[in-house]
């Protein structure tokens, strides 16, 4: 439940973001405000949709996932129906990426449209309890629609991103249309030109460093067994710093249940995974009875 409210409240504290540029965007530029936020909402969101009716072919193409057979994947196959029974989900789709870096993701708008791919590198150092472990995170990410949450948490943060852009040209090549003097308006919009895509950004990673965090819970306690998510995490986590993977983008890298891309301290601190620690730790304290989540 915890989890729950806090995407609650970052998607309204995204959300106000949004509607206070907007409004300072409208009345500056437009002369409407109204009519500047529904439209950059919309630009925004016909470009999300098209990227979330399409993902999974996106996705699964980029990191040359091949999607395979109960017959080529046995043992991942009665894992994968294990835990998508206990999670009262259809069987997902199975794929295998073609990578020694082990890792795992899930993708597909809805449990019925569902993938779920993994490396043949994981397959070589987890054990079956760690494997299981691992492929209930990414079930609970179908269960509870994350790639939809995400999509929407996109949508308002791609429309703030359009915004500024478009502000920005239109400040240096056009003019303003606030026939009121609305000084507030001039300097929020000015003011969120700079900061509204940051802020944004990074109220979007909190998001998914929530839902990373609620797919550890619920994947760890579907199968009873948090140590074992817990252990994974850590192998998966030293594994992927010592040999990222060599192919797909960045910016991608919220699907698979740790970062597959190397990076400083700066580059994690806009990462959309939580600090592996934590999670780990979570976990633990999840085994001996205590929930911090």
């Amino acid at each position: 439940m915890g989890a729950v409210v806090r995407t609650f409240v970052l998607f309204a504290l995204l959300t106000g973001i949004f509607v206070l540029f907007g409004w300072a965007i409208g009345t500056v530029w437009l002369g409407n405000a109204l009519g500047s936020i529904v439209l950059f909402l919309l630009l925004a969101g016909a470009m999300n949709a098209i990227a979330y009716f399409a993902s999974d072919r996106i996705v699964l193409w980029s990191y040359r996932a091949k999607l395979v057979t109960e017959a080529e994947a046995p043992g991942v196959y009665r894992l994968v129906r294990q835990v998508t029974q206990q999670a009262n989900l259809p069987m997902p789709k199975v794929a295998l990426v073609p990578s020694p870096t082990p890792n795992a993701f899930a993708t597909g708008r809805n449990p019925a449209h569902a993938v779920v791919a993994v490396t043949e590198g994981i397959l070589r150092i987890l054990s079956e309890d760690e494997l299981r472990g691992v492929l209930a995170h990414e079930i609970s990410h179908v269960r509870n629609r994350d790639i939809l949450v995400m999509s929407a948490a996109a949508t308002i943060a791609g429309a703030l991103s359009i915004m500024a852009r478009m502000f920005w040209y239109n400040s240096l090549f056009g003019g303003s249309r606030d026939r009121n003097g609305n000084g507030l308006a001039v300097i929020l919009a000015f003011v969120g030109m700079l900061v509204a895509p940051i802020a944004a950004l990074l109220v979007q990673l909190a998001i998914s460093r929530s839902r990373e965090y609620k797919a550890d819970y619920s994947g760890a306690k579907a199968i009873g067994q948090p140590l074992a998510l817990a252990s994974a995490l850590e192998k998966l986590e030293v594994e992927n710093r010592r040999r990222p993977i060599a192919f797909g983008s960045p910016a991608s890298q919220s699907l698979f249940i740790v970062n597959p891309f190397r990076g400083g301290a700066f580059v994690r601190m806009f990462s959309t995974h939580p600090p592996i620690e934590e999670r780990i730790a979570r976990l633990q304290a999840l085994a001996q009875g205590v929930d911090r989540y």
